[in-house]
Formats: structure tokens, sequence, C-alpha cells
């Protein structure tokens, strides 16, 4: 790779076969020589819900940074697929990879088919905690819900396998599709409960979701695709038993907001770790 290469910002859209579709992410491949202001005033730069700065270590391992334009978080998916793709088309295919983020060590494999790079990231082990009755009040009143709008067959917990999510069941697709919050209230209730996003959730089937990631705390109105979310839902999911141990779960997002992205969600019997793949491409 040669160096102008390495240390640019490269953009790419992750979760999606087609630059007009998924979540734009910066990628930097080699962040050595820039300090924590660096990274925050490239990622505000470059504005995407986040920017991925890599250190390489050797033999496929990369500390890995993430920032949105306002915020560090410790982990995002969309933007490790979005690193990794970059890095397998410019190895020439397929390989295995180590990413050090904030949050711990995420293998993700790349693998080259039929004229697209595809990236699985497996994540940290998940886990979920309740939502405080009174928070999530709070939450939907920023959302302009009311608890009738929640599925009570769905779990809302608040989730984490990299980044905290509040999960938050929609009874209806109309419900899903109906976004305007209340932004300083809901980042007030983010900050103060440490969550990333929201994962709003409807089920159209068993193995299918639908979904919707507010990120104002990231700077960001709406995430068109939130990997880490991904895999936290896929965690809190199995933990109530909705889906079995061993599962392929479809994840659509980003529709609602003229970005639609597909995520896979995978869940290995015995590991409780959660597989998140999707394609990703370059932005000019």
């Amino acid at each position: 790779m040669a160096t102008g290469d390495t240390t640019r910002v490269l953009r790419y859209a992750a979760f999606t076969d087609d630059p007009a579709g998924g979540n734009p992410a910066g990628v930097v491949l080699d962040a050595r020589g820039l300090d924590e202001a660096d990274m925050a005033r490239i990622a505000a730069d470059v504005g995407y819900s986040e920017t991925a700065f890599l250190v390489p270590r050797g033999g496929g391992a990369f500390g890995v940074r993430y920032f949105s334009p306002v915020a560090e978080v410790p982990f995002c998916g969309h933007a490790t697929i979005a690193a990794a793709v970059a890095l397998g088309e410019r190895a020439g295919g397929s390989g295995e990879l180590l990413f050090d983020t904030p949050a711990g060590r995420v293998p993700v494999s790349v693998e080259a088919a039929e004229g697209a790079t595809r990236a699985t990231l497996t994540s940290v082990a998940p886990h979920q905690e309740p939502v405080d009755p009174a928070d999530l009040a709070e939450a939907l009143a920023a959302l302009g819900w009311s608890p009738g709008d929640l599925d009570p067959a769905l779990p809302t917990v608040i989730a984490f396998a990299g980044a905290r999510h509040l999960i938050v069941p929609a009874a209806t697709r109309a419900r899903l599709a109906d976004l305007d919050y209340d932004g300083p209230g809901l980042t007030a209730l983010m900050l103060r409960l440490d969550l990333t996003t929201l994962q709003l959730v409807w089920r159209e089937r068993a193995d299918v979701f639908h979904v919707r990631d507010p990120f104002p705390v990231g700077g960001v109105v709406e995430d068109p695709a939130t990997g880490a979310a991904a895999a936290a839902l896929g965690g809190a999911l199995r933990a109530a038993g909705l889906v079995p141990d061993e599962a392929v779960l479809t994840l659509h997002q980003g529709h609602d907001m003229g970005r639609p992205s597909t995520l896979t969600v995978r869940l290995r019997a015995g590991d409780p770790r959660v597989l998140v793949s999707g394609t990703a491409v370059p932005l000019t």
C-alpha cells in the first residue's frame, strides 16, 4: 500500500453494494502520528456518523479507535466492516484480521466473491440489563411514543455487544416509520445512560427485522446502518429465548431515510458472541 493511501481518509458505504445506500464511514488505514485531537478533528471534518482510525501492529492486527463528529465511541460496526473491506481490497482478496478496539478484541474475516467484498465481525460477548421504567418513559416521551406503541413480545432492554443501546420494540411498521424525536431530550437521556444509539425495532417475521437508530449523541440524527446495535439486538433476542441458539437473522435499516442497508446477524450454538456481516463499497 502506498503511504498516501494509508494515511488519507477513505470513504466507504457499509452494509450495501450500492454507493447510494448503506452507512458512510471514514477510514484511515494508518493513523500512526495522529493524536486524539487530530482524530476528533478529522472525524468532524468528514462528517459521517463514524470514522475509524487504524494503527497497524503486524500480522493482520490493528489498534482501532472510532470517532463520530462530536465524540469517541467504544465500538462501531459499520466502520469496522468498511475498514475491513478496504484492507481486503488492498490485500487482493480474503483474509483474517484482528481489531483491538476500546471495547475489546474483535476478529474480522474478509471474503471476496462474485465481484463484492464481504466482511464479518465477531462481537465481544454481549450482555443485557433491564431499563428502569422511569428511563423508558423518558425515552418514549422524547420519541413521541406511547406505551401502547411498544411490542410486548420483544425485549425492551439496554443491550451491549461493544457499545450500549436501548432496544425499543415497535408494535407496527408504521410506528417505526414515523420518527420525529426531541433531540435535546433524547440526547440528555442517552448521555446519562451512556447509550450510543437507540435501537428501534419492528419484527416482520421470526428471522427478519426492521430497525432504526437515532444517534444524536454522535451529532447525527439517524444512523443508516448500525452494526454494533445489530450485534446487541442479536444477543438480546437470544437471551430472551426469541431466536434459537443457532440462527441467521436479517436486519433492514436505512430504508426510511433513503439509504437502504442490509445487515446479517449470525448466532452460533455454544458461542456467546454475535457475528455481523455485510458488504461495503467505496465512495468517490
